[in-house]
């Protein structure tokens, strides 16, 4: 097996690594337990299950069906009734609990149904009873419930003209959040005075609680007047729909009621608990990766901005290893995870994944014994089948023995066609988890 050959195999094995830490399944059976009929969270949270009368389990995102699924081994027939909203695909068979597949990352009229019989089925709960939400990324386009006044055409307007804007997760979430009436704490609203209790698998930076899943159960910081300002800031005034600006306008003005606030009582009998993140995933993949003889670094979970620039910085990072052998000697694994943003400029298909590598690869042109990846922790990088893709330093090579012009592709965000046509998409298929991205360097 030549160089090339065994640092490609290597640079997998660290990515399935990162994957493996994501399992949804495996996080719920850390992080909640029954014991002598008392559920048991790493919260700190104790219920004794003959408290309640019923349990109801519900739940949102890619990860939703394993979580239930855990959670059906866990409490068995004690579960009284339950309903997730997952993607297209991502859906399993569960005993208890009703599944809905609907559309990601633009709500549809499935996921409208599932966000209804939701609120609908929650209207029906007590403080006698026990509510679990579980949510993971894709929740918050998976649980669309547009305010009176949207609909949910001009919601899914809304969020393409954010998507494409530019704008990154924390901005998109807060105006979701208010023009929703599930999110931003609204299902926590729903839920009260029941007890609940939301298991979180995170896909944001900084694990923020607000803004996974637009914070359905939990306080919301956001405010109208940040959703004024998102609208200025990329110009989106007269490109999202007149009712959703008069509506945020509106707000922002007093006539509407602002999302619940950390004072709100609907939280009184609430826990909240992240059991898997970005950086648990980047601490397996170091690991993977140091027990494979590489010196690692960990460079940041936190890694935002415009994704062509991103790539740039990482491979300034390979420069400097391969020049001065800082910050970390040679052989070297640079891990970062985060998500980043592609701003729509051409006509091409890809993902922040396949932009990020087809940026690298023309950095790292003609360097030898380098190999990137970046891949999406969900499977599915933008509107492809694909997770990301891998370059080196002999990749633009083979691109152009395809007929493949690299400057061109990256200008019209054109970056999977670009790897379809050499070979060099990651395909993993979904994943069943949502961690945001994994990106990883390896230097010889």
């Amino acid at each position: 097996m030549g160089q090339e050959e065994v640092l490609r195999r290597d640079i997998r094995d660290i990515f399935d690594a990162g994957l493996r830490a994501a399992d949804p399944r495996r996080a719920m059976m850390t992080h909640v337990s029954v014991e002598d009929g008392v559920l048991l969270t790493k919260g700190a949270g104790r219920y004794p299950l003959e408290r309640y009368r019923r349990i109801f389990v519900f739940g949102a995102g890619k990860a939703a069906s394993p979580m239930a699924a855990a959670l059906e081994d866990l409490l068995g027939d004690r579960i009284y009734q339950g309903l997730v909203t997952t993607k297209y695909g991502h859906g399993q068979p569960l005993r208890s609990v009703s599944v809905i597949e609907a559309g990601h990352p633009v709500p549809d009229n499935a996921g409208l149904d599932g966000a209804e019989r939701m609120i609908s089925l929650l209207g029906d709960t007590t403080e006698d009873d026990l509510v679990i939400f579980l949510l993971s990324g894709g929740g918050s386009a998976l649980l669309p419930l547009p305010r009176r006044g949207i609909s949910l055409a001009e919601k899914q307007e809304t969020t393409q003209a954010l998507l494409e804007c530019g704008a990154t997760i924390h901005e998109i979430n807060a105006l979701r959040k208010h023009i929703s009436g599930i999110k931003g704490g609204n299902l926590a609203g729903a839920a009260f005075p029941s007890t609940s209790i939301t298991f979180i698998l995170s896909d944001v930076i900084g694990d923020d609680l607000d803004v996974i899943a637009s914070g359905p159960t939990v306080p919301d910081r956001s405010t109208f007047a940040d959703c004024v300002n998102i609208l200025e800031k990329y110009d989106l005034s007269n490109t999202v729909p007149a009712s959703v600006v008069d509506f945020i306008e509106a707000g922002k003005r007093g006539d509407h009621p602002e999302t619940p606030k950390p004072e709100d009582p609907v939280f009184r009998n609430a826990e909240s608990l992240v059991i898997g993140s970005s950086s648990r995933s980047m601490k397996a993949a170091c690991d993977a990766a140091e027990g494979k003889g590489y010196h690692t670094l960990f460079l940041s979970s936190f890694i935002e901005g415009e994704t062509r620039d991103v790539a740039k910085v990482h491979t300034a990072v390979v420069k400097e290893i391969i020049h001065s052998g800082h910050p970390v000697p040679k052989p070297a694994c640079i891990v970062s995870g985060g998500e980043t943003t592609v701003t729509i400029r051409g006509k091409g298909r890809g993902g922040r994944n396949t932009e990020f590598v087809l940026a690298a690869a023309m950095e790292i042109e003609g360097m030898e014994d380098v190999v990137v990846l970046s891949g999406g922790t969900d499977g599915t990088d933008g509107p492809t089948d694909a997770a990301g893709a891998v370059a080196d330093g002999e990749t633009l090579r083979k691109a152009r023995e395809q007929g493949l012009n690299a400057a061109e592709c990256l200008k019209d965000n054109d970056s999977y066609r670009f790897f379809k046509g050499i070979d060099d998409l990651l395909i993993t298929g979904p994943t069943m988890t949502n961690v945001m991205d994994i990106r990883l360097m390896l230097v010889t």
